[in-house]
């Protein structure tokens, strides 16, 4: 490889469940909250997973802001489910007015699912023109797997060091992050993060080398190559957006060794970044296939996968494929009101404006601060903690409860979990900007 990346400083990696998880304490919990706690224990077991040292019930929501049993209203900077805002007006009453009318799987015809498939594929690439409606991203990614499979004769999948792609028995394998213990099978070939803290100044070419070399050890183990998927954002590895288009090189490479691109853009897509409706735009790249998730709807169950034809018709020549909800009345009418907002709104300029904002004034912070770096696009930041001894973690989770003490909700990212991820509603204002940034410098400076 041309481009070796320089190790980080040593520190324990951890699972991205782990990041800021309610560890189990309750004695100095309120009563209502800690016999909450006991009820989810009992009936969730150990599959329960909730947030900060001091769990939330939630009792309303609009906007960017939710609302608690304790009265306080909470600045939302973590929820990128609500893509348009915390139950968006729009989104309510067409959910409202088409559950009051009928509701029914997608074998029978009307107006809304292809009113909405229309909208939405006209804001892809124009071969990128077939949809498939799934109800969550782990679903979708579990389709596209299938599809690259399928498509390319191959077996083995690229993926990034801590990246996250859904919960399924498939996607779980392409999850590093998910596993507690151990990691990936064999046919899935692990790649740094495109860090510029690993590869430099050459992104790009660093990346490229990195998934090049992982094509090649596939290969030398008999395994054919099926294709690249990563998260356009790389949300989970810590958030790394720049600089645009140091993704040609990687896609270039998968297609040369016969694989297909998957643009996952759960988290990135719907103007998050600030730059058109979809991550892979900014780095100048058509995916083969793109993988749509938790902001569709805003909340309500619907995501999908975009591919071109030939992908889809060769794979549904040798398998059917239905998903019951996924394309119900109720779930399109969600998805259409959330295009809409998105527009009527002006969301993706309004994730530019803020994000470049909040941006500049995190930067200032860095030399008087623990700040080692403030990455990303848009209304999708990463902020990454660190000291003389490498990444500091404790830094990052220590900001997570005491922002949320000041009445600000975040979460963290990263290998090590030692950045701050910033991903809130896109209707999120400047004002609200500065109040993060000022929480930031007065929890910094308490200690």
């Amino acid at each position: 490889m041309k481009n070796q990346p320089t190790p980080l400083p040593t520190s324990r990696e951890q699972p991205i469940l782990s990041l800021n998880a309610f560890t189990g304490a309750r004695a100095a919990l309120a009563p209502d909250i800690a016999a909450l706690v006991e009820r989810r224990v009992r009936s969730f077991g150990a599959g329960s997973v909730l947030f900060y040292d001091e769990p939330l019930k939630i009792v309303r929501a609009e906007g960017a802001y939710l609302h608690a049993s304790d009265g306080r209203a909470y600045l939302d900077f973590y929820n990128n489910v609500p893509t348009v805002g915390h139950c968006h007006p729009k989104v309510v009453e067409a959910v409202q007015r088409q559950i009051g009318a009928f509701n029914i799987h997608s074998r029978y015809l009307f107006d809304i699912a292809h009113d909405y498939a229309e909208k939405l594929l006209a804001t892809f690439p124009p071969a990128l023109s077939n949809v498939v409606l799934t109800c969550t991203g782990s679903e979708s990614n579990d389709l596209a797997l299938r599809l690259a499979a399928r498509t390319s004769g191959g077996t083995g999948f690229i993926v990034t060091r801590t990246a996250y792609h859904g919960n399924t028995a498939a996607v779980t394998e392409v999850s590093p992050s998910s596993y507690k213990r151990g990691g990936p099978p064999a046919h899935v070939r692990v790649v740094p993060a495109p860090d510029p803290a690993l590869f430099g100044n050459d992104v790009a070419q660093g990346f490229t080398d990195a998934v090049s070399a992982a094509i090649a050890g596939m290969e030398a183990d008999g395994i054919r190559f099926a294709g690249l998927l990563v998260d356009t954002i790389f949300s989970s590895d810590g958030v790394f957006a720049d600089p645009p288009g140091f993704l040609q090189g990687a896609v270039d490479v998968a297609h040369a060794a016969g694989g297909l691109f998957i643009a996952d853009e759960v988290q990135p897509g719907f103007g998050r970044t600030g730059a058109g409706l979809w991550g892979f735009s900014r780095h100048g790249v058509e995916p083969d296939i793109v993988t749509l998730g938790k902001p569709m709807g805003n909340g309500y169950p619907v995501a999908g996968v975009v591919t071109r034809p030939e992908i889809l018709s060769d794979f549904c020549a040798d398998f059917g494929y239905f998903n019951t909800f996924a394309a119900s009345p109720v779930a399109t009418a969600a998805a259409m009101a959330v295009l809409e907002a998105i527009e009527q709104d002006g969301l993706v300029a309004n994730a530019e404006r803020v994000g470049r904002h909040l941006a500049g004034r995190l930067r200032h912070l860095q030399g008087r601060t623990p700040i080692t770096a403030v990455r990303g696009a848009g209304l999708y930041l990463g902020v990454e903690f660190g000291t003389q001894d490498g990444p500091a973690p404790d830094i990052a989770k220590g900001l997570i409860n005491g922002l949320k003490q000041r009445g600000i909700l975040i979460g963290a990212a990263g290998q090590y979990g030692n950045v701050l991820k910033i991903r809130p509603p896109l209707c999120v204002t400047t004002t609200h900007a500065d109040q993060l940034v000022e929480a930031i410098e007065d929890v910094l400076a308490a200690g």
